[in-house]
């Protein structure tokens, strides 16, 4: 940091001073606004926690992978299925009047598919009512059953670490047949595998329900159970519950997906997932049978429907037959032979052709509107026909009726006859028809995939997926995580921001990798030498920034009635000591003799950054009466013009050692001996030995870490100072990054303290 100009107007200085003099504290509101949205400072936030993101990111991919390792696979069965959207044909009709259902037949096909009457036949026939599992070892269990493959179809694994009554792989159970009491369906029963096929079934609470021998029946507590297969190490347990099938059918259906491929296509698309992947083919393999049987079952009905109708019809039409026939005979022999002209001839063939039509129409209405509605086209298209045809039959009638008596009556009984004749003939033909139809229906639908798995490749999960929703979840929840520390537990991470509140920048110390982190630093050494930073890394950031408040010290010194330097700051962890530590040293570096104080006599550790011993008298001592000024003051080797005095045993009671008389009079002595005397006191905040020490000194410097105090927490510490009588000149900001959040880049970005 450049050095602050002599100069009386300097603005930094004057600060100073007035706050020194009114002892008020700054006004708060020269903070920036909370609320006030930056992006830039976001972003720059951000990237100062760039590690915490990633090392987030890389745990939530770490979950992924442990997730897909014990995640139990799901293998997905498809199968195809076309519908024919064309009408069955009504006799009668012509096939361009109504030959389409209106709207799409996959829609109906669809819900037909996924009805609870086929999926529960499904159910019933796999007897997946019945659930059973062998039991694992929690966690890994299930991941080595996965895992083991058998040298046949009746190998199991062998038990890990002897615990046989798991199972470690290649366990099967299969149960034929079993039937419960009510009080024991939806509860939970357990299957222990014996020696030599035999087995027994136990309740929630472990009492015996049965014992049996794979392949026979077994009976006993209400309860009637065959099991067809057991694979299982002697001991290996199994759950086993019978539930009611609704719930299954439920459950079954909503995993079910059936959907139309194209729109309108009559090609519907079947999957089905389970972690079984041959019991997922089973499924769709039921699924599919019992759909194509049921849809033939209901054309063949359509069919038989039809017969059943016109065999209804064929006893009335032939005994009018019969009546017309007896009619006609009665008629002519009573009237003599009757001979019809030509013109009465034609009338009678038309109007035998119309009653003909018209009596089969009628037939084809009633069996029409058994099963479909008025408005249905082919209904409506019949309404149309007979309707022509009856007026055509008025027409005619009307000249027939213009005949001779004779004439007529024979024109009528004849035409009786003819058109009953051939009503009776048609209705013959159409229940050949029926009969035919209803032994040949095939249905409108037919599997064009049969159910398949793809054994080798699970649909879930899938590792890029899993991966992929892994890492960003961690990276969003990261991201929450920095923002809102930095919204709830924001600290001052701008120089600028302290000097609002009233306490000028002396300097900014980069943050220095050598000594992030002061006891790693300490216990890096193994000799007595000094650990200090301005030694070893003269030419570093941190070191160039320790110089320049040396510089500023210098000028602002002119202000205070003694050398006594006091450094401290408001809460334990900013870096004091290490600033005060290489404060000192800097200081002495430029030939000025220079004592440095440990008067943290509860946690200090100077006698370790400078390689002193603990067990020598120090501070506590001194102030005690147990030792002499000569005998606590100790030469700082590699500089000739630095001493140290530690903080010594660490007394019971520090606050009343610095509270006597003879510590003032100590540092009085020690002001008129050294050019500078630097002591480093505990936090403000936590004790009051700052401001006890502070009532001597003339000056006082608060070391504040960057992004650690809260503007509140500095004011109250520098209240808390002022209050006691101690001239605090200003602050030094310590372990300054080079944040993207407010640009800082003076040189110094790659440092760090």
């Amino acid at each position: 940091m450049p050095a602050i100009p002599s100069h009386p107007s300097n603005p930094v200085l004057q600060g100073a001073a007035v706050y020194d003099e009114q002892m008020i504290a700054p006004p708060a509101t020269l903070l920036r606004r909370d609320d006030d949205v930056d992006l830039r400072s976001l972003f720059g936030a951000l990237m100062d926690h760039k590690w915490i993101i990633l090392m987030s990111i890389a745990f939530a991919i770490l979950l992924g992978l442990i997730y897909l390792m014990l995640a139990t696979p799901k293998y997905e069965a498809r199968a195809v299925v076309q519908v024919d959207q064309q009408m069955m044909s009504v006799p009668g009709i012509d096939a361009g009047e109504g030959a389409l259902l209106p709207g799409t037949v996959a829609a109906t096909e669809v819900q037909l598919l996924t009805s609870r009457s086929v999926v529960g036949q499904a159910v019933e026939r796999l007897g997946l009512a019945t659930s059973v599992s062998p039991v694992r070892f929690p966690i890994v269990g299930a991941w080595a059953a996965r895992r083991y493959e058998g040298s046949g179809t009746e190998s199991v694994a062998s038990p890990w670490f002897g615990l046989d009554s798991y199972g470690w792989g290649g366990e099967r159970l299969d149960i034929a047949d079993i039937q419960v009491p009510n009080t024991l369906l939806n509860k939970p029963m357990r299957l222990i595998a014996g020696q030599d096929g035999r087995y027994t079934l136990l309740d929630g609470s472990g009492g015996q329900l049965l014992t049996g021998r794979v392949g026979e029946f077994a009976r006993g507590s209400g309860i009637s159970m065959m099991v067809s297969e057991l694979r299982a190490n002697p001991g290996a347990r199994f759950d086993v519950r019978r539930s009611d099938p609704l719930p299954h059918i439920d459950r079954l259906r909503g995993q079910l997906v059936a959907t139309e491929q194209g729109r309108e296509s009559g090609v519907i698309r079947l999957t089905y997932a389970a972690s079984d992947p041959e019991q997922a083919r089973a499924v769709l393999e039921q699924i599919t049978a019992a759909y194509i049987t049921a849809n033939i079952k209901r054309n063949s009905a359509e069919a038989d429907k039809s017969m059943r109708f016109v065999q209804t019809q064929l006893p009335k039409v032939r005994a009018e037959l019969e009546q017309a026939q007896t009619a006609l005979n009665d008629y002519q022999n009573e009237q003599g032979a009757v001979d019809i002209e030509q013109q009465t001839s034609s009338y009678f063939t038309r109007l035998n052709t119309i009653d003909a039509s018209l009596q089969q129409l009628r037939i084809e209405q009633a069996d029409v509107s058994s099963r479909f509605t008025s408005l249905h086209p082919a209904k409506q298209a019949l309404v149309r026909q007979i309707g022509a045809l009856e007026s055509e039959k008025s027409a005619l009638q009307q000249r027939i009726a213009d005949l001779p008596n004779l004439q007529r009556d024979m024109l009528r009984l004849t035409r009786d006859v003819e058109v009953i004749n051939q009503t009776y003939t048609n209705l013959l033909d159409q229940a050949q028809k029926f009969d035919i139809a209803r032994a040949s229906a095939v249905g409108s639908a037919r599997v064009v995939d049969a159910p398949d798995v793809n054994a080798a490749s699970p649909t879930w999960p899938k590792a890029p997926l899993v991966l992929a929703v892994a890492a960003g979840l961690g990276a969003i929840l990261s991201i929450i995580a920095v923002l809102l520390w930095r919204v709830l537990k924001r600290g001052v991470e701008d120089a600028d921001e302290i000097e609002q509140l009233g306490l000028p920048v002396f300097a900014s110390i980069p943050r220095s990798g050598r000594s992030a982190v002061l006891p790693d630093f300490v216990h890096a050494r193994r000799d007595d030498s000094p650990r200090l930073l301005t030694l070893g890394a003269t030419e570093g950031a941190a070191s160039e920034a320790m110089r320049g408040l040396r510089t500023n010290l210098q000028v602002a010194r002119g202000d205070s009635h003694n050398g006594i330097l006091m450094i401290t700051s408001p809460v334990a962890g900013a870096g004091k000591s290490f600033v005060a530590s290489n404060l000192a040293a800097t200081i002495a570096q430029a030939g000025q003799k220079v004592l440095l104080i440990d008067a943290d006599m509860r946690h200090g550790n100077l006698h370790r950054v400078l390689g002193q011993d603990m067990r020598a008298s120090g501070l506590s001592e001194l102030l005690s009466g147990k030792a002499t000024l000569e005998q606590s003051v100790r030469k700082v080797s590699e500089n000739n013009n630095l001493w140290l005095i530690t903080r010594g045993g660490i007394p019971s009671n520090p606050s009343e050692l610095l509270m006597q008389p003879n510590f003032g009079q100590l540092l009085r002595d020690l002001a008129d001996q050294y050019d500078y005397v630097v002591i480093d006191t505990p936090p403000v905040l936590a004790v009051t030995d700052a401001a006890v020490i502070g009532t001597h000194v003339g000056s006082a410097m608060m070391v504040l870490r960057y992004g650690m105090h809260r503007a509140d927490e500095i004011v109250r510490a520098t209240q808390r100072l002022r209050q006691s009588g101690t001239r605090v000149s200003g602050a030094i900001f310590n372990a300054v990054r080079g944040r993207a959040a407010h640009g800082y880049g003076d040189g110094y970005a790659s440092a760090a303290s």
